[in-house]
């Protein structure tokens, strides 16, 4: 019998497995047993927009470079980089070390597939295509990128943290199909995807993958530096209702509960066993979703009519109840906080809502009693309520509505849907992005103006600004072209923004080490 390199290290890699008895080995271990935001529907973090997805992808894939909690990003799988030819080639170095969940060696032409699948889905990665000439392996741990023009971004746009992360996956995935999902998980990350103890809608588990080699510089912070992993499992149950999770928690039948909604935080402060705090500052950014192809929100002078009917602070309230210490409106397209943020139209928002005047200003836009089919995640803590002051919103606009809350899972795929409403369609759907996923114009992939996401907007103004953007040579120039776009945003309306509130997480007080950033499973130990 022939042995191929390959299957020697896989032979190896699965080795410690099978190094004690099972019965030791389930004694010994310990658990971290985890409610996630909601189920987690698809395994695939790069065909998905689900920020349950990205937390997955972050358990079992890793990225070239990571991201901190201040938004600075450093090398992770790579040892480095070299730029030369006035900056128009990068070559990125693999560290030693790298090994997949089968055992088969990280090699560059895997991580040059990845990127390529990757960019065909996230708008920063689409800019960095756009700027790269030739992207190739020239030998098994060089990632060579040749430039038609300088991308100081580079590192950025591989190693944000915000959806879609640039994950790596062997060649013979990261070569199919972006918009199929991949079902089989074998990614280079801390934890290995347990697949047979998979419950669709119920729970997932993870184990920590022995052959893994943090990084030796640095320190954990989010997803940058050392992912040391202190748990031999982590298992994720979904749960669905609110007060049951909030139950588990406190008898410690969970330790770790990663929304939990605000109208529990008072029951939760009182336990001596548990700690709530806000992982990220930068909250959860959220928004009206329209159809740029589809009546009525086809229109222009529609969508700008309906500015006058969102109060952000409704939609925020009803998410994350009064305590204004979480929640944040008005906003406009860019995350508050941060350095792209400004005030350029949000006038718009200030003040009482006129009702009897946007109903007249949509019947002069063209507004004719079109249906408006409404989507929203009826199973989601924090979109549900979003969905429900939608309808309403809209009903007293006086739009003929037809809200559908429906599974999360349904309305991620149905919103992919370009048909007319009678054949499947939609009109408009809420949703909610981490801040992170707002940053800039190229990261913001409901900005963008390409018509290739959900929503379909269009928009040559929007693109060019963008590549200005990308081109400007100083932060003060970056400012103000966002207030430019910002501008142009509130004319076209490429989606409605519809306030920001902050999400608690809540742990038990055994379990110490939990990062800020977004809920990441290395770090993490048993007090």
């Amino acid at each position: 019998m022939q042995f191929s390199r390959r299957s020697l290290l896989r032979a190896a890699a699965m080795a410690p497995a099978f190094s004690l008895p099972g019965i030791v080995r389930a004694q010994s271990q310990t658990t971290l047993r985890f409610i996630p935001v909601i189920d987690l529907a698809f395994l695939d973090p790069i065909y998905s927009t689900a920020q349950v997805s990205r937390n997955h992808g972050f358990m079992v894939y890793d990225t070239l470079y990571g991201m901190n909690a201040a938004l600075e990003v450093s090398p992770q799988m790579v040892s480095g980089h070299v730029v030369s030819n006035d900056a128009k080639q990068w070559d990125l170095t693999l560290r030693d070390g790298l090994f997949w969940h089968d055992g088969e060696r990280v090699l560059a032409r895997d991580c040059v597939a990845s990127i390529r699948r990757w960019a065909s889905r996230d708008g920063f990665g689409g800019e960095l295509m756009a700027a790269t000439e030739e992207l190739s392996a020239p030998d098994d741990r060089t990632i060579r990128f040749r430039l038609r023009r300088p991308f100081p971004l580079l590192p950025q746009a591989l190693g944000k943290a915000a959806v879609h992360a640039a994950f790596m996956m062997p060649e013979r995935f990261a070569s199919q199909d972006p918009l199929k999902p991949i079902t089989e998980v074998i990614g280079s990350g801390p934890f290995r995807f347990i697949a047979d103890e998979r419950v669709p809608g119920v729970r997932n588990a993870y184990a920590r993958f022995e052959r893994y080699q943090p990084r030796q510089d640095g320190k954990p912070d989010w997803t940058a530096g050392p992912k040391i992993v202190h748990y031999d499992r982590v298992v994720w149950t979904t749960t669905p209702d609110p007060g049951t999770a909030v139950a588990a928690l406190q008898t410690g039948e969970q330790d770790w509960q990663e929304t939990t909604p605000h109208d529990l935080l008072p029951v939760l402060k009182q336990s001596d066993e548990v700690e709530t705090r806000v992982l990220d500052p930068r909250g959860y950014a959220c928004m009206l979703r329209v159809s740029h192809l589809q009546p009525p929100f086809d229109n222009p002078a529609v969508r700008r009519a309906l500015l006058g009917a969102i109060d952000q602070a409704d939609f925020m309230t009803a998410v994350a109840g009064g305590d204004p210490a979480y929640q944040l409106s008005p906003i406009g397209y860019f995350a508050p906080g941060t350095p792209m943020a400004n005030d350029i139209g949000l006038d718009v928002f200030r003040g009482p809502r006129d009702m009897a005047k946007v109903k007249a200003d949509l019947a002069a836009a063209g507004y004719n009693g079109e249906k408006v089919v409404l989507l929203s995640p009826g199973n989601s803590a924090a979109q549900k309520p979003l969905g429900q002051v939608a309808a309403d919103m809209l009903r007293r606009a006086g739009m003929n509505v037809d809200h559908q809350a429906l599974d999360f899972a349904v309305v991620l795929q149905r919103q992919l849907k370009k048909d007319p409403i009678d054949k499947g369609g939609w009109s408009a759907a809420v949703g909610n992005w981490q801040g992170i996923d707002w940053l800039n114009p190229a990261g913001n992939t409901n900005l963008r103006g390409e018509g290739k996401v959900a929503g379909w907007y269009s928009s040559e103004r929007m693109g060019g600004l963008r590549g200005q953007w990308l081109t400007a040579s100083s932060l003060e120039e970056q400012q103000r072209i966002c207030r430019e776009i910002q501008a142009l945003a509130f004319d076209e309306i490429p989606y409605f923004p519809i306030g920001l509130y902050k999400q608690p997480t809540a742990y038990r007080k055994s379990i110490t080490g939990i990062l800020d950033g977004t809920a990441v499973f290395w770090n993490v130990r048993p007090s």
